[in-house]
């Protein structure tokens, strides 16, 4: 069973988290924006984030040393992304953005390459092509979408998968000022909440949390508790098996993705979709980060970088 519980955890961490994108097209079905759901998304998980953090005996910090992690994972990690992938969820099936999301390795090697967090290797150049033949399968007209002018808003989700990349990157490069994974994100998403709160009030986009409530509310509820849950069980399976191990999840978080919008949304795909998806997971294969790869990788990051510290070069 010792062997085990870390395939069972990582099978939960991924169906959790793959609950996110059908969450986020239901919270958006009856009118709240991104302003308004993220500020709650944050604000509940700050709440229990802080919670664990603080019944693992660590405090939670906002020193000077910890701001600029604190201030980078709230933006791209949550705010930035958030604003878009809401955005896109108006108009996009859940299951199409669950399969836009597996696109975050391929932004984040490029970016990685950039900042000197990885070294070039052909094969994962052939997954960034295998990704992008993925994208042109749900983009192109007749192809996958059941509405072509839905195409347009990919680009949107994508920008979600970008700021994700971008997030796990400076993290990587820059550390995380101190902080373990919990204490991080906690702290990012007390500083998000307070950063999205005026936006909400001045955009009008502030969610009234008194009841009644319906469908949107409690998706804005399950979202911010699943999202605590599932990070807290990554970082448990990331301890326990290694985070080359955890980080298969992504192929989870997809596919639990789809299944969800398919029983809870009612959503059915085209061929051309599940050919995207096929095409879109043999990339991701190919660009999965080096054994050395750190906590960050889910979001595209890779820590501990195979680049030699002394000459800037990667081994040959």
């Amino acid at each position: 069973m010792s062997r085990l519980w870390p395939f069972l955890a990582l099978i939960g961490v991924g169906a959790l988290w793959g609950a996110g994108q059908p969450l986020a097209k239901v919270a958006v079905s009856e009118g709240y924006r991104h302003f308004g759901i993220l500020f709650w998304q944050l604000a509940l998980g700050a709440l229990l984030l802080g919670i664990v953090t603080r019944l693992r005996g660590r405090p939670l910090r906002f020193g000077r040393s910890h701001l600029p992690a604190l201030v980078v994972v709230a933006l791209t990690g949550t705010v930035l992304p958030g604003m878009a992938s809401y955005t896109a969820a108006i108009h996009l099936p859940a299951g199409v953005l669950s399969i836009l999301l597996s696109s975050v390795p391929m932004f984040a090697f490029p970016l990685a390459l950039v900042l000197g967090n990885d070294c070039f290797a052909w094969r994962r150049l052939a997954g960034l092509g295998l990704g992008f033949a993925g994208v042109l399968l749900l983009v192109l007209p007749g192809t996958s979408l059941p509405d072509p002018t839905l195409a347009g808003w990919i680009p949107v989700a994508l920008i979600a998968s970008a700021f994700y990349a971008l997030e796990g990157n400076w993290v990587a490069r820059y550390g995380t000022g101190g902080l373990d994974p919990l204490q991080l994100l906690a702290g990012a998403s007390a500083l998000g909440a307070a950063v999205t709160l005026p936006l909400a009030l001045a955009t009008g986009q502030f969610i009234d949390p008194r009841p009644p409530w319906g469908g949107p509310d409690l998706a804005i509820l399950a979202a911010s508790a699943l999202h605590a849950v599932a990070y807290a069980g990554y970082v448990a399976v990331v301890t326990a098996a290694g985070a080359v191990f955890a980080v298969q999840v992504s192929y989870l978080v997809t596919l639990f993705g789809l299944a969800w919008a398919m029983l809870f949304l009612g959503e059915s795909y085209s061929g051309g979709i599940w050919l995207a998806l096929l095409v879109m997971m043999s990339g991701v294969a190919l660009v999965q980060p080096r054994p050395r790869a750190a906590l960050a990788t889910l979001r595209g990051g890779s820590q501990n970088a195979p680049v030699d510290p002394q000459t800037g070069h990667c081994p040959r």
